[in-house]
């Protein structure tokens, strides 16, 4: 999401007449564009400011703007940092950067974090910053209401709204156009994507067929689905368009009905579990990935082994894990202790960490043999003599460089692997 916002607030700044530049010594702006769901990715702003600490020293009229999530809670996140900002602004505030970076040239502290109930910059065509000009993300939806305890982007983020679905479809052709051949559908809970009157109304399995329709050669992926609403008709729509990647991030966050219930998840276990069978069934060979967090206020022994078990059985292809961290204002913060001894989390986090290299070993290990369409996207990071690329389980190929060029799909056969990545040659047919 911070991605395809930084690309929004280049857009609006760009059709101002400011240019981008990636070298702060030459800019007169610096924009830190944040997030707050975790305590790290704060940690890392913080000592990011301090940077930008020296280069003010050096140059007293650089401006330097905190974006984002973090933006909308910053006296209680930076603290006697906040007075190194000049200006401040949330993530529904990017159409009013232009009048507030005038402000702050003009000696005001220029802020501006309210929180909007229809802002979805959708007629904003994002400017394209990406590295490889293959791949793009489009922002559908804004917000999040499904308030778990744990989250702070209701907070940050405000109410879901969603874009007008042609808008999107637009969007998605405009990028075909110019050479991308994969977009990702982005949304805190892609699924509960509704636009339209009532009778009319797209549902996200409506827009998922519609922007897979662009073009079959586009390839189409989304994130994050909420397990609470992820219905068979949607599995359905993927099995049925090729170019709909046969790949779902369904975050669990924990295996125990106890902790489900304290995460406010709104889902069981054996809920879950229902729709890991159900993608299994509908889709076969699909990939499936997770989040997990451990060290929940109250989590057991117990729970924490209910927590491998379900791992062990969904068979996950990846996985982000976290050891809980606490964030203001929400719910856990309020009304619960952050009673996990740090030395706890980190070993239940390891114990997660440990299991789900093997489960990811073992899931590349069964891909040995087979043969995959794969979407170049470049050279490799680790050898100029080789390229990469993924297929539509999400997962990263590299292989001998060939003559095609990025955005060309290739046929690798898996020839060696690792828990982390495909390694294989061109097939010849």
């Amino acid at each position: 999401m911070n991605f395809s916002d930084s690309e929004i607030i280049t857009s609006i700044l760009t059709q101002r007449g400011y240019n981008l530049t990636i070298d702060p010594d030459k800019a007169d702006i610096v924009f830190i564009n944040t997030c707050s769901i975790r305590a790290n990715a704060e940690e890392r702003v913080k000592k990011r400011l301090q940077f930008f600490k020296s280069l003010k020293k050096r140059n007293p009229a650089l401006m330097i703007g905190l974006l984002g999530c973090m933006a909308n809670r910053t006296k209680t996140a930076l603290g006697d940092d906040e007075h190194l900002l000049d200006l401040i602004a949330g993530p529904d505030a990017y159409r009013d950067l232009p009048f507030l970076i005038e402000q702050a040239f003009s000696g005001q502290k220029a802020i501006n974090t309210i929180l909007s109930e229809d802002e979805t910059y959708a007629d904003i065509t994002p400017v394209r910053r990406g590295p490889d000009g293959v791949t793009a993300f489009i922002s559908i939806m804004r917000g999040c209401e499904n308030y778990c305890s744990y989250c702070v982007v209701p907070f940050t983020r405000g109410r879901e709204r969603s874009r007008d679905s042609g808008s999107i479809v637009a969007e998605t052709r405009e990028l075909f156009n110019q050479g991308y051949r994969e977009v990702t559908l982005l949304g805190q809970n892609v699924n509960s994507y509704q636009w339209g009157p009532p009778g009319e109304r797209v549902d996200f399995t409506n827009l998922l067929e519609q922007v897979a329709g662009v073009d079959p050669f586009m390839r189409i992926r989304f994130a994050t689905s909420h397990p609470k609403d992820i219905p068979d008709a949607l599995l359905h729509a993927i099995a049925e368009h090729d170019n709909i990647c046969k790949s779902i991030h369904l975050p669990a966050q924990s295996g125990s009905n106890h902790m489900l219930a304290l995460m406010n998840r709104n889902y069981t276990r054996e809920q879950y579990m229902d729709r890991i069978r159900a993608i299994r069934e509908i889709i076969p060979g699909c990939s499936i990935s997770t989040d997990i967090i451990t060290g929940f206020c109250n989590e057991t022994e117990e729970d924490h082994r209910q927590t491998l078990s379900l791992m062990e059985w969904a068979k996950y292809d990846f996985a982000y894990m976290f050891k809980y961290s606490e964030r203001p204002q929400t719910r856990a913060a309020k009304t619960m202790k952050d009673n996990i001894a740090e030395p706890v989390k980190k070993r239940r986090l390891n114990e997660i960490i440990d299991l789900q290299q093997h489960l990811s070993f073992e899931s590349n290990k069964n891909d040995v043999g087979k043969m995959f369409p794969t979407l170049i996207e470049g050279e490799s990071k680790r050898s100029k003599l080789h390229q990469f690329g993924r297929n539509t389980q999400n997962k990263v190929l590299v292989f001998p460089k060939t003559k095609a060029n990025p955005g060309t799909y290739v046929n690798i056969r898996v020839t060696h692997f690792t828990s982390a990545t495909l390694l294989g040659e061109i097939a010849v047919s």
